[in-house]
């Protein structure tokens, strides 16, 4: 019929994995490794969001080569960028005017650790992956999951590009594209927005605790020479948090006189006062951090959430017609800072048990059951199931959290009887009413900067005559209850900005300035009521990260 639009085209594979980032291209590069050792073809293909491999990949990093070292066994000599070897540990617990060093946790010890940018690793894992034989479609976002009618995973959808703000077709309009597998492995990496359907459809998450989530915010900055120490490694504890609040920083000193400088916040907290970018940008004015950025230049900004629930949070791993891996199961492990090497094990993990369920006929209805076996008898699974107690006793505040920490990983040895509990972060918030509201420095354009020239250094950008990604199940909730008890926390946990009440004809509205959004998923997460669903933009949207 005349204005219709034109039927989506399909192209089918053995395997589609949705995401690019490190589990999703272990998977991919696995898969075909396999297909050359065993002679039997397996055809794969990769779908990623971001404009190119990599743009959306966002971590401190300090880089453990464990996982690395199993699936590329020659890395170094094929140039895999691992250039700065760690060279020295340093935990600090700061006072609002003091640095007093404490000893570095044994999870922490980063002797035989690289610190990297993650996303020009995840570049070179793409082009491993490539050279390998797998396709990979950048610019494609994964809109919708598709279903064989026994309710079989079928393949996803990507979206439509070229529709306008009202959902309807525009002049260059193109349909979306059906990728078909016999398997489909959901790689989107934290919170992703189809992983989420298939927790509700299979009930994936029914006999896992809740997720939670940290906010990681990251600026990498060009210090001056004689302040750079090329391998060395901080983090802090302490302020600006207060003992109820869990957060920490981060300051890595690259190659290239380069410092990657971060601040991670639990969304557990509880004031809805508080602004995880004004905290961070607060932290960098201590006397003992400060020093470093003096007559240095912020050369890049970005933030995104990250799994911080462990081992008592990972869901059901399969499901019919494939599985999930990666940070989109929860693989972190948040004492030791790191999630990458336990993402690349899952994702080679499921590589293998979709391999010979391929090879061996069997019929993907029943899932991939031997990738979950296989998981738990790897190192992945000890090694999250040691430090499950970590994080959750940090709910009891920050110095009951640390002694028992240093009790579970000096005494215990990690092997305690019980495992605590986690509860979800949108359920965390107290009323504004009950709670001290946070008095933030203004910015002062040197090493303190606002959220609108932050996002600007993250070459974020988004077609501003599309559908909005980000979408309210009721429009009357941001100010009859957010506003009205929270005092609008959207307006603050927001990195980027695109959350601001504005005021019409004397009547407050929420206005979503989605352009400005960089993907961190924190509005899906943290929204009390939550009535926010982040989905996916066109392809090719929001940030383009260089070097981070």
């Amino acid at each position: 019929m005349a204005g219709e639009a034109p039927e989506r085209e399909s192209m089918e594979f053995d395997v589609v994995i949705v995401g690019g980032g490190p589990s999703g291209l272990s998977a991919a590069i696995r898969l075909r490794q396999l297909s050359a050792e065993k002679g039997f073809e397996v055809s794969v293909c990769v779908v990623e969001k971001g404009s190119e491999i990599g743009a959306h990949i966002l971590s401190g990093a300090v880089f453990e080569p464990r996982a690395l070292d199993e699936l590329v066994p020659g890395w170094k000599e094929k140039g895999a960028p691992l250039h700065t070897p760690v060279t020295g540990d340093r935990f600090l617990y700061l006072t609002k005017s003091r640095a007093i060093r404490l000893p570095t946790p044994p999870q922490m010890n980063n002797h035989g650790n690289f610190i990297v940018s993650l996303g020009n690793l995840t570049r070179w894992l793409g082009e491993q992956a490539e050279a390998l034989g797998a396709e990979i479609y950048p610019g494609f976002a994964a809109a919708e999951v598709l279903y064989h009618g026994d309710g079989t995973v079928k393949g996803i959808a990507t979206g439509d590009m070229g529709r306008d703000k009202n959902g309807e077709p525009g002049p260059n309009f193109e349909p979306g594209v059906e990728l078909h597998g016999k398997y489909t492995l959901f790689a989107e990496g934290c919170r992703g927005s189809l992983t989420k359907t298939l927790f509700e459809r299979f009930g994936l998450d029914r006999d896992a605790d809740p997720q939670i989530y940290g906010l990681g915010i990251k600026e990498l900055w060009e210090v001056e020479p004689a302040k750079h120490k090329q391998g060395s490694v901080i983090h802090t504890t302490g302020w600006p948090m207060d003992s109820h609040t869990y957060g920490g920083s981060f300051i890595y000193h690259l190659e290239d006189n380069q410092v990657a400088v971060g601040f991670i916040i639990g969304l557990d907290y509880q004031n809805p006062y508080l602004s995880p970018f004004e905290e961070m940008q607060r932290f960098k004015t201590h006397p003992a951090i400060r020093p470093l950025f003096e007559g240095g230049r912020r050369v890049a900004y970005g933030a995104r959430a990250l799994n911080e629930g462990g081992f008592q949070s990972i869901p059901g791993l399969t499901f019919p017609g494939g599985g999930i891996i990666g940070a989109s199961a929860g693989m972190m492990n948040v004492p030791k800072i790191k999630g990458s090497h336990t993402a690349m094990k899952s994702g080679m993990v499921a590589a293998e048990a979709a391999f010979e369920a391929l090879r061996s006929g069997a019929q993907p209805s029943v899932g991939l059951p031997a990738y979950p076996k296989a998981l738990k008898a790897s190192w992945v699974w000890k090694e999250l199931r040691r430090v499950r107690n970590i994080r959750p006793s940090f709910r009891w505040g920050f110095w009951a959290g640390l002694v028992y920490s240093a009790l579970d990983t000096y005494l215990l040895g990690a092997w305690a009887p019980w495992t605590l509990r986690h509860h979800a972060d949108h359920d965390s918030l107290k009323e504004a009413a009950a709670c001290p509201q946070i008095d933030y420095p203004k910015p002062d354009g040197k090493i303190t900067f606002d959220r609108l020239s932050s996002v600007y250094l993250s070459n974020t950008n988004h077609e501003e005559n599309q559908p909005c990604h980000l979408t309210l199940k009721d429009a009357a909730v941001p100010v009859m209850v957010n506003l009205a008890r929270l005092d609008g926390p959207e307006q603050r946990f927001c990195p980027a900005g695109v959350y601001e009440f504005v005021e019409e004809e004397g009547e407050k509205r929420l206005q979503i300035n989605a352009q400005n959004c960089v993907h961190c998923k924190t509005c899906d997460i943290k929204d009390p009521t939550q009535n926010i669903t982040w989905v996916v933009p066109e392809g090719g949207g929001g940030p383009s990260y260089p070097n981070m």
